[in-house]
């Protein structure tokens, strides 16, 4: 006698393909789209280094991740600018010196990077490039000049009439002069400071309550707040990359 599984005498019917939930799809995608617009507004988001003001510690087309919880949300937390300005802030706390930000130009809808030099309460000038914190110069010393990367972000441009281009090992370059700045925490960085220019000089002011004193570590081609620009600081500027 044979066993087995019988054969199958009769076809079965296809099933009709299934409909697209078109409305389920829609929610689903606009749910996705919500949860990464809350992310990059409340916890973090890309950043990418638009210009050479952040020269010689952050390169043109950089990539980081910015935090924005360090020191609170307001207004410019919110991605692409989207909230009205305003003056609130929610579990808001201040930068330290050194601190690399991400300020909001006051008039305009654009993101700037810079460093915090002075805190709120804090006296500051400069004076032939120096910082002059409270008072006191901010210690700058002479250090070996570095190679940067020459490629099509960063050609070397903008350097005046020095030409910083060299060869080395083969490579072009862009060699230029730096200075290692400390800030009274002990904060410490390099800085690009060659020409002598309007800038390098800055009457003195006290930095109000709630903001910050920025600059770029390029001092030569950072727009910043000795242009006068005293909304540009910590009250516009949430978000934090790292010192």
């Amino acid at each position: 006698m044979i066993t087995g599984t019988p054969a199958v005498t009769k076809k079965t019917k296809d099933k009709p393909d299934d409909k697209v939930d078109w409305f389920a799809e829609i929610r689903g995608l606009a749910l996705m789209l919500l949860a990464v617009f809350a992310f990059h507004s409340f916890i973090a988001k890309p950043f990418y280094i638009p210009s050479e003001s952040m020269l010689p510690n952050l390169l043109v087309g950089d990539r980081l991740v910015v935090s924005k919880y360090p020191y609170g949300w307001n207004w410019s937390s919110i991605s692409f600018h989207l909230a009205p300005r305003g003056d609130w802030r929610v579990a808001g706390s201040t930068p330290e010196y050194g601190d690399i930000v991400i300020p909001v130009h006051p008039q305009r809808d654009e993101d700037y990077i810079k460093r915090v030099v002075a805190l709120p309460g804090d006296r500051i000038a400069v004076r032939n490039g120096q910082i002059i914190l409270n008072g006191e110069p901010v210690e700058q010393k002479v250090e070996p000049a570095i190679a940067l990367p020459l490629d099509e972000n960063s050609r070397c441009d903008g350097f005046g009439f020095d030409d910083f281009r060299a060869t080395e090992n083969g490579e072009r370059v862009c060699r230029v002069p730096v200075l290692r700045e400390t800030l009274p925490n002990g904060a410490t960085y390099l800085v690009i400071d060659h020409q002598n220019q309007e800038l390098d000089n800055f009457a003195e002011i006290t930095v109000p309550d709630g903001n910050v004193f920025v600059m770029g570590d390029n001092r030569d081609h950072s727009a910043d707040s000795r242009e006068g620009q005293a909304a540009f600081l910590a009250k516009r500027a949430p978000e934090f990359t790292g010192k």
